[in-house]
């Protein structure tokens, strides 16, 4: 089978390596139909050192059961299923408070002998607890909105929902990528008399809009944090979410945030220290929260709403590419030449 690697910075391959088998009784494998390149992955592609084994990479796909373990019981060859961006049992102390993940005996795809998401096919560890069935006949046209459940969305989710949005709360989001546009629909979905979006480029502001955004902030910086404290009357924002990864971005999010505010990080943190102190938190009282989402715990109800058509993240893609055209997509997805790459199989 093809399969996506990277060696380095800049350096991502497709590659021909054995089919996945079987390894464990609770492991299945699924052939992917659809995956995707995420944010997070450009880390790596800006920065990864150079060496001589690859990386495998990608972590969000769909696919069908094509075998299965035999301690394996709710999953059967042939069922449709979505794949959260991390594996678990679901049903470990902390995935049964929520936390999936940080299952115990969960981990990460491109680890440890597990394959990436980026590949034709895919050993998933804890089957019954990782892989959620979508019902019925599914049109293909819902593949994009069903991938976004396997993280972008749900991870934007995840923001608003330990941001505590409600109705009557203003809300900022920091960073104009797919995780902060999913942030800026779930804001509205979840109630948000305003929502102001911070980012620079129109293609996705346009969209952010389109999704709930009440306000576009292309300052960044100290022009955009007054910026934003003169939209919101010298108040500042009762909830930050924020979705890009690096400190600038964090700074922001304290410089806009409320006394008595949230705010709630999933961009995946670029640093290691950040201010906590008077200045930033301490001083106003601020709640910090935030982390790599449980797309588990959230999955089964926002499937549910796609089915239904009340829900539609799919717009976060805005570029199809084929296997083999992977390296293409991650240097498209660099140049900010596209929002979100979809791999179609």
């Amino acid at each position: 089978m093809k399969a996506t690697f990277m060696y380095g910075a800049g350096d991502v391959r497709v590659e021909t390596v054995p089919d996945p088998v079987i390894r464990e009784s609770t492991d299945a494998i699924v052939r992917v139909t659809r995956a995707c390149i995420c944010g997070s992955d450009l880390h790596p592609f800006r920065s990864r050192p150079s060496g001589a084994d690859g990386t495998p990479m990608g972590h969000e796909f769909l696919g069908v059961v094509e075998d299965i373990g035999t301690a394996v019981t709710s999953l059967r060859r042939g069922d449709f299923v979505i794949a959260p961006f991390a594996f678990q049992d679901n049903s470990c102390v902390f995935c049964r408070e929520g936390v999936q993940t940080s299952c115990i005996h969960g981990g990460w795809y491109g680890n440890n002998g597990v394959g990436g998401g980026q590949a034709e096919a895919v050993r998933v560890p804890l089957a019954d607890g990782s892989l959620v069935k979508v019902p019925g006949r599914i049109d293909e046209a819902l593949y994009p909105a069903l991938l976004t459940l396997s993280d972008v969305y749900l991870t934007g989710y995840h923001a608003a929902w330990m941001g505590r949005v409600e109705a009557g709360k203003t809300v900022t989001v920091i960073g104009d990528g797919a995780v902060g546009l999913s942030a800026v629909l779930a804001a509205r979905r979840l109630g948000a008399e305003r929502i102001i979006l911070m980012g620079r480029h129109r293609s996705r502001t346009d969209l952010g809009v389109e999704f709930g955004a009440t306000d576009v902030v292309a300052e960044r910086g100290e022009d955009g944090i007054a910026r934003v404290m003169e939209l919101t009357g010298g108040e500042g924002s009762h909830v930050v979410l924020e979705a890009v990864g690096h400190l600038p971005a964090y700074e922001q999010a304290y410089g806009v945030v409320r006394p008595g505010g949230v705010i709630s990080r999933v961009g995946v943190p670029q640093y290691e220290d950040a201010p906590i102190g008077f200045g930033s938190l301490f001083g106003k009282n601020v709640t910090l929260t935030g982390g790599p989402a449980p797309v588990r715990g959230y999955l089964d109800a926002a499937l549910i709403e796609v089915l239904e058509g009340r829900l539609d993240p799919g717009p976060v893609f805005d570029l199809s590419v084929g296997i083999d055209e992977v390296p293409a997509g991650y240097r498209a997805m660099d140049d900010r030449a596209a929002l979100k790459v979809l791999v179609t199989f």
